[in-house]
């Protein structure tokens, strides 16, 4: 299992993902009060202003399913199937994100101003690992058919 470099990319991923969880996305700036904007909405130091629970299911979602496909190693084929879901949810938290910006612009009015984190690239680093991660899981099932060819 931990034998494969796949097996380190979804860890990486899983990693990655845990931290989008918890630490914050953006600073927000409404008028001259400062916010901070992570996965579970926007919040003031003691209060959830703008909750955004979809968007903390759908990173708990994707940490979940590239946790569970590391133990799926015996069905190569279900592990490229769930890594390229997963690399589909990676694709929806940005959709779900610049959303919950939009809409939070559009309720704020003018004096909305955003500084995004580096948090917010670990998504795609996600991806991308989620892709080679798919690479060599074919390579692997490349490798299999063709010993069981060769019997």
């Amino acid at each position: 299992m931990l034998q494969r470099i796949q097996t380190v990319y979804l860890l990486i991923i899983v990693a990655l993902m845990t931290a989008t969880l918890f630490l914050p996305l953006a600073n927000v700036q409404i008028d001259n009060a400062f916010y901070r904007f992570d996965a579970t909405g926007i919040s003031a130091p003691e209060e959830l202003i703008y909750p955004t629970w979809g968007l903390f299911a759908l990173v708990a979602a994707i940490t979940f399913i590239a946790l569970a496909t590391i133990f799926f190693y015996k069905k190569r084929i279900l592990q490229i199937r769930l890594c390229v879901f997963n690399a589909i949810l990676m694709i929806c938290f940005y959709a779900l994100w610049g959303y919950y910006v939009w809409n939070a612009q559009r309720i704020s009015g003018e004096g909305f101003a955003f500084n995004c984190k580096i948090v917010l690239t670990f998504p795609v680093i996600s991806l991308i690992l989620d892709y080679l991660a798919i690479r060599n899981i074919g390579a692997d099932e490349a490798l299999v058919r063709s010993l069981e060819r060769l019997r």
